[in-house]
């Protein structure tokens, strides 16, 4: 518990220092309309990077403790036979003829009868039994005290175990932090002033349409993908509308740009700060069709779609263990936990075993649930899927439809979360489609997959929703519309955006 305290301490931490970084770079702080001063080495990035390798030394600590022990060690055993010694053997009358003339016949067939109690086979606890019975002549009770002793000392290993996946949690969730800060670092000091003839182009272009420019700080992405920050006001009496800006913005830059998510809408008299980004390719549209098995009010899956700053829609689907409130519990604190370390910056990746290590933490009555990401590039249109313990997901494309499948297990089950990755290229017009274990379970057990992408290809509708709720009518229609699971069908479609390139015009 007082690791759980810890792991869930720095966390609070950590989302403390990445809202810092979105204060900063938003212009929410007061300091955001100074310049920024510019170094070849940040000071105050060296001190974040020292803190990441703290935080790395410190999972290297945890990761360097005793690891995960399948069986007793011969030590224990020792302890075992110990025990049984001093409450059996101690008030034998052949303790000396046993432990002095027969001492390594009585010590090999004491190892041999704890072997088998810790085999567990009926047969070989039986015949070390018997074989024991000729050496010693209390070996019914000796058994029974070994039993005891040996279930003692298999508890301990269990708890002990427990410790262990325990502290690799935390060393895990310390090592994705140490990750994560180093990102932080270089996202909030890597920003540089805009180069003269950049800020004079625009600066003109935007007094032309009333809009005063006071500061301009810019991020080059490694990808190519440029960041704008203009710390900007209206003239006295005007508003401006964030896109006439972005328009202006696109054609200083020659490419698409647009604001990023819930940044202001217009730019009145007092100076803000707005992040630009460069736009997006691919625009997607979802919809949802869901049921719950047949008796129950409450489905055990839970999804959730978003978009994220870096340009990647994503989506996720749990399958809670079993059906009802139980399993919607557990599904949605998968989804949920997956939103956060998403928001706060982990990767596709780093956020799946984050949760994978505060359910391993947490876990106390092996419950599980499912996880399918689908983390969609809308630059790219390159789609990455994580699947640990779910059902196959389909993309539809004209006249054809591809399954992703994996045999991977569900998360809070190991403490080395279990996932497979794979991406594919999607293009203008598919479609995916994701699905829980009750939709394919409700098919032909032998052709499944096949049966599923059968219905796929022969509806046509293109709006996503209509399209998930099509699908859920046919699969229905195989168990005589009664849902012997619970069913959710997940659909997104992405098309190319359309970008016109905007037209100068003077005033």
């Amino acid at each position: 518990m007082q690791e759980w305290i810890i792991a869930m301490l720095v966390i609070s931490g950590l989302l403390i220092l990445r809202d810092m970084a979105k204060t900063v770079l938003s212009g929410k702080g007061a300091k955001a309309e100074e310049p920024l001063p510019l170094y070849e080495s940040h000071p105050q990035k060296e001190k974040v990077l020292r803190y990441a390798k703290a935080f790395q030394k410190l999972a290297d600590t945890f990761y360097g403790m005793p690891l995960h022990k399948e069986a007793l060690t011969r030590e224990q055993k020792e302890h075992i036979l110990r025990q049984c010694h001093d409450n059996v053997c101690q008030k034998c009358y052949q303790r000396e003829l046993c432990w002095q003339t027969q001492s390594r016949q009585s010590l090999e067939g004491a190892y041999g009868l704890l072997a088998a109690i810790e085999d567990g086979a009926e047969e070989k606890i039986h015949k070390a039994r018997s074989e024991w019975m000729s050496q010693c002549g209390r070996s019914s009770q000796y058994y029974e005290e070994a039993v005891i002793y040996f279930q003692k000392e298999k508890q301990n290993l269990i708890w002990n175990n427990r410790m262990v996946e325990s502290r690799l949690a935390v060393a895990q969730q310390l090592t994705e932090m140490s990750h994560l800060m180093t990102q932080v670092a270089d996202d909030l000091y890597d920003i540089g002033q805009a180069p003269p003839h950049f800020r004079e182009e625009l600066t003109k272009r935007l007094r032309r349409r009333h809009v005063l420019v006071r500061h301009i700080w810019m991020i080059d992405r490694e990808e190519g993908r440029r960041q704008v920050f203009l710390n900007m006001r209206a003239r006295s009496g005007q508003c401006v509308t964030i896109l006439e800006v972005a328009q202006q913005l696109s054609l200083v830059c020659g490419c698409p740009m647009a604001s990023v998510q819930d940044s202001r809408c217009i730019v009145n008299g007092e100076y803000h700060t707005v992040h630009f980004q460069e736009d997006v390719s691919y625009q997607v549209l979802y919809g949802v069709a869901k049921i719950a098995k047949e008796e129950e009010t409450v489905s055990g899956d839970n999804y959730s779609c978003s978009l994220e700053d870096d340009g990647r829609f994503m989506m996720c689907l749990s399958d809670g263990m079993g059906s009802g409130m139980d399993a919607c519990r557990e599904s949605e604190i998968v989804v949920e936990l997956l939103e956060q370390f998403m928001d706060s910056g982990f990767s596709q990746e780093s956020a799946a075993r984050m949760v994978n290590s505060a359910l391993v933490l947490q876990r106390e009555d092996g419950r599980f649930s499912t996880l399918d990401i689908c983390a969609l590039d809308l630059y790219t249109g390159i789609c990455n899927f994580l699947k640990a313990g779910a059902a196959t997901t389909f993309i539809k494309r004209d006249h054809w439809v591809e399954a992703i499948s994996s045999t991977s297990l569900a998360v809070g089950l190991l403490q080395q979360l279990d996932y497979e990755i794979t991406s594919r290229k999607l293009y203008h017009g598919d479609f995916l489609i994701m699905v829980t274990d009750g939709v394919l379970d409700a098919l032909p057990e032998e052709t499944a997959e096949e049966t599923m992408k059968e219905i796929i290809l022969n509806l046509h509708s293109q709006a996503p929703k209509e399209l998930g709720r099509q699908i859920l009518d046919k699969v229905l229609g195989y168990s005589e519309y009664c849902p012997q699971d619970d069913m959710t069908i997940l659909v997104a479609g992405m098309w190319k955006k359309p970008q016109a390139p905007p037209q100068a015009t003077g005033r």
